[in-house]
Parts: structure tokens; sequence; C-alpha cells
């Protein structure tokens, strides 16, 4: 396990920070393949973090951009990370990346995951960048502990992409990339935010059982960035 913590004074300087680096390493993606890819996760931490990327200057139209995870809503609802995505990132400078979402017409996610995985190669890999985020129980991605599915998310000996997720303590069924999919990324990024997801997260580095806590999946099989302010 690798983890480089980055620490900020605050939010501001966490945003700018970040916004640069992930802008250095998608123009170098650019320069090296002639695209790039961003995959990023959801919820309220990356908002601001989005807005201030949404404005950089980069050539956004070889940037291709996903999610690690989506709820299983439609895409006009509040709770739909594309929805946030479109309302934060694809804005501005932004606006003209090639942006592939995981909702589909499909009523139920577990039969939207083929679709999906064909999806997956309008997407420029390995992932160039892979910004997640963790909650208070210490999933990542959609990969709940506990949750009827965790252990096929962490399988790596599986060759699935995508994953359908119905979680215990969370509402809204999900599709989630898988623990391989996300470990194929050039530069992992955790994004947090807060004294109580600090905690959180010492306590993963500490240890322990990877389907009680997810995101030490991540932590023992890959390097990892944090970015971290209170």
């Amino acid at each position: 396990m690798s983890l480089n913590e980055n620490n900020f004074q605050s939010t501001d300087e966490l945003n700018a920070t970040f916004a640069q680096s992930i802008v250095d390493i998608l123009t170098a993606g650019i320069n090296e393949n002639g695209r790039a890819s961003l995959v990023v996760s959801g919820g309220r931490t990356p908002k601001a973090l989005f807005n201030t990327l949404s404005k950089v200057e980069l050539d956004w139209s070889k940037v291709d951009i996903s999610l690690a995870d989506e709820r299983w809503v439609e895409t006009d609802d509040d709770a739909s990370n594309e929805k946030m995505v479109h309302r934060e990132l694809l804005q501005n400078n932004a606006a003209a990346a090639n942006f592939v979402g995981l909702k589909t017409e499909h009523d139920n996610a577990k039969d939207a995951v083929e679709t999906c995985t064909a999806n997956l190669a309008k997407l420029h890999t390995p992932f160039d960048v892979l910004i997640l985020g963790m909650g208070e129980d210490g999933h990542t991605a959609s990969l709940f502990p506990c949750s009827e599915q965790i252990h096929q998310g962490l399988d790596q000996g599986a060759r699935r992409t995508y994953l359908a997720v119905q979680p215990t303590t969370a509402p809204n069924q999900r599709m989630s990339l898988t623990l391989p999919a996300l470990l194929n990324s050039k530069n992992i990024f955790l994004h947090l935010t807060g004294d109580s997801k600090k905690q959180v997260l010492d306590k993963a580095v500490k240890g322990g059982d990877e389907h009680e806590m997810p995101i030490r999946a991540v932590l023992n099989n890959a390097d990892v960035e944090l970015m971290w302010a209170p």
C-alpha cells in the first residue's frame, strides 16, 4: 500500500492545486496518446472542485469523462451523479469534453451491465485520472460494506467491469465500477474533506477486512494520492 497524503489548509487551496494536477496529467495523456480520460465520483464533496476544473484551459475536446458509479434514478433527479456532473463540471471550457454516463433506459441496473460494459469502449483506457470519494462507512464508488454484491465487486479474478449494487445502508440501486476496473487507472486520487472522513481513512489505513471497509481494497492494491482539507 502506498498512500501519499496531500493536506491543505482550505478547500479553496485544495481545489486550485488539485485542478492543476489533473490538467497536467490529462495534458500529458493527450500529448502521448491523442486522448485522455477522467473518471469521477459523485456526491457533494467534488462540486466545488468540478466548478474550478471546468474553467481551466485544456483541450477538453480530447478528454473523455465518466463516472465511477451512478444511482439508478432518472438523470434529471437531484440524486443523479450525471446531473451533478453536467451542472458542475461539463460547463465553461469543459463543456467540450466527451461524457459517457452510466444510466441507461433499463429499469433495473442488473439489466444494464452489458450496455455499460460496451459503452466502456467509448472511453480512453486505462483511465488517466480516477477521482474517488469515501463514505463514513468506508465505501468507495458504490462498493458498500456488507452488501450482497461486495464479494463480486472486490473479486480481482473476475472479468466483470461493472456491477449492479443494492446497498443495505443507502437509498437507490447503483451501478458501480468493480475493484479491478477502478485499479485500471494510471493515477488514483482520493478526494476528502472534513475531519470525520480523515478519521475514517486513518482507521482504514490501519488494516482490517476489505469487505468491511472497501476503501481498504483500493489502498491495498494501488498507489493513491490523498487530497484532503478540513
